[in-house]
């Protein structure tokens, strides 16, 4: 039997899961860590917190597991996105990493408009200027930091430090270069063009590879602590996204996934590039060579019914206390009382401005419909329907891109409620699957290493094997065109709004 491990850098901690090579798991660990905010709108962490994390829990999984040394036959690696980690020539790290959720580069992002301009930011690294993005972090750094600047002599990603801990490589994937908006995203290779542009020295990047190719292998000193082989391979891993797709599957056209978190994100595979020249969704190259996945984020998700719970369902939490479950599992069958269309309420979650489709800081969270009729029940359905719908407004804009949807997974915490997949299914009008593992991206990735060691052929055929499915829901026949009267009204609400969402912000 052979065995692969994978490694999943997050932000609140890192997992390390040992799988064998149908996918069981046999052993985990996890290690959290802090994220440090110096001033309002940033957000920092260690390089180092990291790596003793991945240390440490590679050494955990390999020493409980009792599976021989010789029998782990690779690692892949799984990373938050987006992060900045500089080194200077002896290796050494400049600074504290600025992560993904970091707001700091507001003016960095008008420089990159300035200096290549939208519409040629969109045709090469398929998406608008961001401010969480790593681009704008290292001009960001060049502009405020300079002594700092002068000293780069490699830029990496989170995941890929870790890589070069493992095996004192430089080198990254195609899934999360793409989110540096420095990658040639349709050519899946560093961007000339973009480097010249922003004075960014293209041999400060690491080399690019596919995400399941082998980027390295294990160092004497690293296999010696961690109780592996010399010169066990690493491979390229991928972006947490791209990562839990292919440990959910979604690996072929037609598939796409759902995760209900506190945002909301859809995200969909495709062996065609496309790219939304309104930057409404994000494309990105994926972890199946020689395909992408576009990605549709709604920032109030699972935030919506978060708040719901802590302002107006202290009953039910102590009512979960007292039964020892899950207040959402009351809230669930609350909500199921109501009929579909919440007795003509509707709900907006833009409680934190909205990304997929309407790119609008300044929208807010809406009830539309409210009466004196109306209950809790009635509120507590509509807001998630709200989220439904939003998440609806992604896979609107797939189809409008010419992306088709027939295969659905649910992911995250609301993945979990049946009613939200019934909600999903019955808007999405196609079944709504559960995966039979619940460890995403860390699967993914170890599918990826899978794929490196030789073990299986391709990332479809490792998933075909690998990943099953647990739950199914289909949508419900009456429910469809009920759902669909609604959310054509909920599309309509926000246009007629937009215009005092914007004095709303000025009052």
């Amino acid at each position: 039997m052979a065995y692969l491990i994978g490694v999943d850098c997050g932000t609140s901690g890192t997992k390390t899961v040992l799988f064998d090579e149908y996918g069981k798991v046999i052993s985990s660990a996890t290690v959290e860590y802090p994220m440090y905010q110096p001033k309002n709108g940033y957000a920092e962490q260690e390089p180092a917190d990291w790596a003793n994390a991945m240390i440490s829990t590679i050494k955990s999984v390999v020493a409980k597991s009792g599976v021989s040394r010789n029998d782990v036959k690779g690692i892949g690696i799984s990373g938050q996105m987006h992060g900045l980690v500089l080194l200077d020539r002896e290796n050494k790290v400049l600074r504290r990493s600025i992560i993904w959720c970091d707001q700091r580069t507001a003016a960095e992002v008008d420089e990159m408009n300035r200096i290549v301009g939208n519409d040629k930011l969109v045709d090469i690294t398929a998406n608008p200027a961001l401010t969480g993005w790593t681009a704008a972090k290292i001009l960001w750094v060049k502009n405020n930091e300079p002594e700092i600047y002068s000293k780069i002599a490699h830029i990496l990603l989170p995941k890929d430090y870790l890589r070069f801990i493992l095996t004192h490589e430089y080198a990254t994937e195609v899934s999360d270069a793409s989110g540096m908006q420095l990658l040639d995203v349709p050519n899946r290779c560093w961007s000339d063009e973009i480097l010249r542009a922003f004075e960014i020295d293209k041999k400060w990047l690491g080399t690019v590879y596919e995400s399941c190719a082998v980027t390295g292998k294990l160092t004497k000193a690293m296999a010696d602590e961690l109780g592996l082989c010399e010169g066990t391979i690493v491979v390229g891993g991928a972006g947490d996204n791209a990562a839990a797709a292919v440990g959910t599957g979604v690996v072929r056209d037609g598939r796409a996934f759902t995760t209900i978190g506190t945002s909301g994100v859809v995200f969909a595979h495709t062996s065609d590039i496309a790219i939304d020249k309104m930057g409404r969704v994000h494309t990105c190259c994926a972890a199946v060579p020689g395909s992408w996945h576009i990605m549709g984020v709604t920032q109030g998700a699972g935030l919506s019914l978060k708040w719901f719970r802590d302002q107006f369902c202290s009953s039910e939490k102590e009512t979960a206390a007292y039964m020892d479950v899950d207040p959402y599992y009351l809230m669930d069958q609350q909500a199921a009382q109501v009929p579909v269309g919440s007795n003509r309420l509707l709900y907006l979650p833009y409680l934190m401005g909205e990304r997929t489709p309407h790119l609008d800081p300044n929208a807010r969270g809406v009830f539309f419909g409210l009466s004196a009729m109306h209950t809790k029940r009635d509120m507590l359905r509509a807001v998630m329907e709200g989220v439904a719908y939003s998440l609806r407004d992604c896979v609107e804009v797939f189809r409008e891109m010419g992306i088709s949807v027939f295969d659905m997974m649910a992911c995250g915490g609301g993945g979990a409620s049946k009613l939200w997949r019934s909600m999903l299914s019955d808007l999405y009008n196609c079944s709504v699957k559960t995966a039979s593992s619940k460890e995403g991206p860390a699967l993914g990735v170890a599918i990826l290493a899978a794929v490196g060691a030789g073990i299986y052929n391709s990332v479809p055929e490792a998933c075909d094997t690998i990943v099953g499915v647990d739950k199914i829901v289909e949508p419900v026949t009456e429910n469809v065109p009920e759902y669909e009267k609604y959310y054509q009204l909920y599309r309509s609400i926000y246009p007629a709004l937009k215009d005092s969402f914007q004095v709303l912000a000025t009052l």
